[in-house]
């Protein structure tokens, strides 16, 4: 299959060992900045820290066996993806127009004083707006929301709203879905028309994600499925149905799982139904599922077979850039094989006009 249209990729990376140093500092209100996210030199290494405590690595070549970038034969000192001129190049080298972009689980901040959490947040964002106004066509990193209280996603989400962000990211695994605290930010995301973006990554009780250890195999292993939970709170609670223009994504829960999930969610409703007092949905879980929720995915032998079970509508495909199970450099091949077979014009929508026309690119 010869891939002739503009791919539009729905679920590329950022991770905390990536960014700049001065992603806090220089944008921290003062009298925050000293307990913010900053660096720290340890010797040969050096460490993201927050209030005292150590996040993680920064710009590290230890990571240099977790990057795709490394494994196609380029330089990277870790901070690479996140300079834009050096990822467009990336992006041009891969044949990818455009790219939705998720940054660091940052729900994970150590930090216990909410306004300090907030004023980070918020500080992430303001960087990403300037990311991305290197190319704007090309370029969406997402920014992430707070979840200590729904009056701060609401003013942290009008916000971004006005500083010309595509969508939003938000934890459901920091809050209950359908918490009636929690209208409020629904409401709020119906109305900026911002699609909504549950990413797997921090739903897991038991296995974590651990470079160089065999739990990070059991966690690429069981990761997509974590998001079964949040789907079936937005559908069942009636947060879906209420809000019909709000629309949400699950970030690289993959397919496989998905039809099964969706036939089964139609059938528990309706052995259910009769026995419950407060089940107030007009739709079929399917039918909510296909009018507002979107999943992307991945290099994923099954997905394409799976497909035609719902159809093309609400899947987008991702290269994840640079994690190592990514396409990169070899996306627009890995397209044709995987998909070989099915109809040119079923597989643009998933790897391109999905993406495109839900996130607001220009064609």
């Amino acid at each position: 299959m010869a891939i002739s249209w503009r791919l539009y990729l729905c679920d590329d990376h950022l991770d905390l060992w990536n960014l700049p140093r001065d992603v806090w500092e220089e944008r921290l209100p003062g009298g925050l900045r000293e307990r913010g996210p900053r660096v720290v030199e340890q010797g040969d290494s050096a460490w993201w820290t927050c209030d005292g405590a150590v996040m993680g690595p920064f710009g590290t070549r230890l990571m240099r066996d977790y990057s795709a970038i490394v494994r196609a034969g380029i330089e990277d000192d870790g901070l690479r993806a996140a300079s834009p001129k050096l990822r467009l190049e990336d992006m041009d080298r891969d044949g990818v127009y455009a790219s939705v972009i998720y940054g660091p689980n940052l729900f994970g901040l150590p930090i216990n004083d909410p306004a300090l959490k907030a004023a980070a947040l918020a500080a992430y964002n303001d960087w990403a707006v300037e990311f991305n106004r290197h190319d704007p066509q090309r370029l969406s990193v997402l920014p992430v929301l707070p979840t200590h209280a729904a009056d701060a996603a609401v003013a942290e989400l009008e916000r971004v709203a006005r500083l010309g962000h595509r969508g939003v990211i938000i934890s459901p695994f920091e809050f209950r879905c359908s918490d009636p605290a929690w209208e409020r930010f629904w409401d709020a995301a119906e109305a900026t028309g911002l699609p909504v973006s549950f990413h797997i990554g921090h739903g897991t009780s038991q296995v974590r994600v651990a470079p160089g250890s065999w739990e990070l195999a059991a966690f690429s292993a069981v990761g997509p499925i974590q998001l079964d939970e949040p789907l079936a709170m937005m559908i069942y609670s009636g947060v879906l149905e209420r809000h019909p223009r709000l629309r949400l994504v699950l970030a690289e829960s993959g397919i496989g799982w998905l039809p099964y999930f969706v036939h089964r969610m139609d059938a528990a409703a309706e052995k259910h139904v009769p026995k419950a007092r407060d089940y107030r949905l007009k739709a079929r879980p399917s039918e909510i599922f296909r009018g507002q929720v979107y999943a992307t995915f991945e290099e994923e032998p099954l997905g394409p077979q799976l497909l035609p079970l719902l159809g093309p509508d609400n899947f987008m495909w991702a290269s994840d850039y640079p994690h190592p199970d990514s396409t990169f450099p070899h996306s627009r091949e890995a397209i044709a094989h995987a998909f070989q077979g099915l109809d040119p014009t079923f597989v643009e929508k998933v790897t391109a006009t999905n993406c495109a026309r839900l996130y607001g690119f220009a064609p």
